[in-house]
Formats: structure tokens, C-alpha cells, sequence
């Protein structure tokens, strides 16, 4: 589907204010468990801005966009560069079989230049959690090593229940209601710098 999906807002709006009321929910719920823990994220060498998330869903995809209408001028022409350069180093890490932890094109000093629009994955990180899946019952992780060191430190170890299902379960059901309405199809699997390339230029098609 070519990118004319991406100017077509008044299609998917509706859809983007849903996301945006579960992406509050999200934080509310993630800044509680947090203050219990007493972690709180100021970056670290292990920076997860580094880490090569892909994303699946159309939905943030459209709703990063909406983030970068915010931009014109310098601060969009170098956010498109520094997602070229990102692929370009990506593309070439994969071509040589080695990893690379490369920063996220958002990232500046530190601090996501589109913070409020930032996927999912980017939200939930960084805590221990929990995912209940059909077919693979509960799963658990610990926590990034940010959170294991601090809290740590203090003696806070004990699990506090954090459980994502219910906010992979209503994305599922934006993204399922959006497919439909935009009779988009095409599977996504795309980093955030992959997806900024395309939507700073409108050349590409969604792939």
C-alpha cells in the first residue's frame, strides 16, 4: 500500500486518540509499580535506546508519525539523516554477522525527542513483568540490569506483580479494527529508525 495510507488521518484518528488513552494507562501503571520499587530510569551504559527493538503494529507506527507533524525544518531533516545513517550501520553490521548496539535516531543528550510518542516497548521496559500467552502459560522477566542494580542496592528485590497482558491484548484489538479499516494487510517488522526512513520519505511504500 503506498504512503497516501499516511495522509489519510481522518481515517484512523479516532483510533490514534484510543491509542493514546492506552499508552497513558500504560504509564500510570508502569510509574506505580516503579515508585513501589523505587526505580527510576536515568539512563545507564546499558542504554536500552541502543537495543535493536523491531515493532509490529501499523498503529505506532501512524502514531510516531503524528509525533513527527510536531517537527519542521533542521529538527526533521536531521531525525531523517541520523535513521538513514542507523540503517546504513544496522545494514552493514548484519551484511559483517555481528551485532551493534547502535543509538536510537531519536535519542539527543540523552532524551527522546518524541517521547510522548514513543512505542510500546519503549513505555514497558525496564521492569520485571509478566505475559500470560495460550499457548506458553505465564512468562516472566526480571527486569533490565538498570533495575537489578538499583534496586538491588536498596534491598527490593520481591516481585511486584506487573502483568502487560491486558495492554498487548487491547493493542491487538486497535491494530486488528485498524487493518480493517485501512485494509492494510502487510505484516511490519521494523525498528524505529527503519520506520522513521519511511516516514520522512515519501518515496518508500510500508513493506
Amino acid at each position: 500500500m503506498p504512503l497516501t495510507l499516511l495522509t489519510r488521518r481522518d481515517r484512523y484518528r479516532p483510533l490514534l486518540d484510543r491509542l493514546e488513552r492506552l499508552f497513558q494507562n500504560m504509564d500510570r501503571a508502569y510509574d506505580a509499580v516503579a515508585d513501589r520499587y523505587g526505580f527510576h530510569c536515568d539512563g545507564c551504559v546499558d542504554n536500552c535506546c541502543q537495543t535493536r527493538f523491531y515493532h509490529h503494529t501499523l498503529l505506532e507506527m501512524l502514531y510516531l508519525q503524528e509525533g513527527l507533524r510536531t517537527l519542521a525544518g533542521d529538527p526533521l531533516r536531521d531525525i531523517r539523516d541520523r535513521a538513514q545513517a542507523v540503517n546504513q550501520q544496522m545494514a552493514a553490521a548484519d551484511q559483517a554477522g555481528s551485532s551493534a548496539r547502535i543509538m536510537c535516531p531519536l535519542n539527543q543528550d540523552g532524551r527522546c525527542r518524541l517521547y510522548p510518542h514513543r512505542p510500546m516497548i519503549c513505555r514497558l521496559h525496564g521492569i520485571p513483568h509478566e505475559l500470560h500467552r495460550p499457548d506458553r502459560g505465564i512468562i516472566r522477566n526480571p527486569g533490565c540490569d538498570a533495575f537489578f542494580e538499583q534496586c538491588r542496592k536498596q534491598g527490593k528485590t520481591d516481585y511486584i506483580p506487573f502483568d502487560r497482558t491486558p495492554f498487548y491484548r487491547e493493542m491487538a484489538t486497535l491494530e486488528k479494527k485498524l487493518r480493517h479499516e485501512t485494509g492494510y494487510a502487510k505484516k511490519i517488522k521494523l525498528t524505529i529508525s527503519q520506520m522513521l526512513e519511511i516516514l520522512t520519505d515519501n518515496a518508500h511504500e510500508i513493506h
